[in-house]
């Protein structure tokens, strides 16, 4: 029988990546990520993606399309499901690692999703709803309809958005009605959970002193690249945390402080999103950073913890 799949999950500079690493070394293990925007090429500093010369040991679902392609849910459980089988006829351990909680719970519970025929014209009809009045009237009128849905969505994420109003439309029902009805009973596999956690204070530290670092690491220019390199304004790389904000910048809308001031406050609340989305799982273990003075403690419990739960 194969051993469960770890799962190393968390709010976005929790440490995830480095303790994911460890893990795959002490756990026989490769990593598969489960972060939505890693799976775009040119995305790197911004994703704040591991770098090729550091993964120690083979990554799965990183560039994996390009900035301008369509990149959904279902194409991430079909390539999320070929990983694992892969890794397992390796004979290693599959390790997903990441904060994008709907990708998780699609392949590891077997979420399934309904879809509705895709209706291009409502589709054009809605995105020039959101040119001509704004985002926030899509997001408010998603709110409207299917509020889980949108508490899931960030209000400028206008292709997620759109989606689940065709769903709605196009169907009569929510889609996260939709959703919670497809669940399967039994969670499609055995997966051992793991949560990182530490102070709200300490957290958005974190999270000011990353944005600082992608900055210092060269941000602008790799946005800068992407725009003037013909990224698109529908595209999902396009509306990225972090992207969005440079790109207004660059288009003269905010000065450089003002961008990263913005960016900063959103990953704060990107991070709450997260938490409240994991904390609704109470199969996770957490462990919070600040229960540890140095963080090898704390990785080689979680290694103790995932060993008690093989036996």
């Amino acid at each position: 029988m194969a051993e469960p799949i770890v799962a190393v999950v968390g709010p976005t500079a929790s440490g995830k990546t480095e303790l994911g690493l460890y893990l795959a070394t002490e756990l026989n293990g490769e990593i598969v990520s489960a972060d939505s925007m890693q799976v775009y090429q040119g995305l790197d500093i911004g994703t704040a993606k591991i770098e090729p010369g550091k993964r120690t040991v083979p990554h799965y679902l990183i560039d994996v399309v390009g900035p301008n392609e369509d990149f959904s849910v279902a194409d991430y459980k079909e390539l999320a499901t070929l990983a694992i089988d892969e890794i397992r006829k390796k004979g290693k351990r599959p390790i997903f690692v990441g904060g994008t909680g709907l990708y998780l719970q699609t392949v590891l519970d077997g979420l399934l999703f309904p879809e509705p025929q895709r209706d291009e014209r409502l589709r054009k009809k809605l995105i020039d709803q959101a040119k001509e009045l704004g985002n926030e009237y899509l997001y408010r009128r998603l709110l409207s309809c299917d509020e889980e849905s949108a508490r899931k969505i960030h209000p400028n994420d206008v292709r997620r958005i759109v989606r689940a109003l065709e769903v709605y439309i196009k169907t009569g029902t929510p889609l996260s009605k939709l959703q919670a009805k497809h669940r399967e009973k039994k969670p499609r596999y055995d997966t051992i959970w793991i949560g990182l956690i530490s102070d709200r204070k300490i957290l958005y530290e974190r999270i000011d002193c990353r944005v600082d670092e992608m900055i210092k690491m060269g941000l602008i220019e790799e946005v800068t690249k992407l725009y003037q390199g013909g990224l698109e304004p529908k595209s999902t790389a396009y509306q990225a945390l972090g992207y969005k904000e440079i790109i207004w910048y660059l288009k003269g809308f905010v000065t450089l402080s003002e961008a990263i001031r913005i960016l900063k406050r959103d990953t704060r609340h990107y991070a709450k999103r997260q938490l409240s989305w994991f904390r609704r799982n109470d199969r996770i273990k957490w462990f919070d950073y600040g229960d540890y003075e140095d963080k090898m403690e704390l990785y080689k419990d979680v290694v103790f913890y995932v060993k008690s739960q093989n036996q």
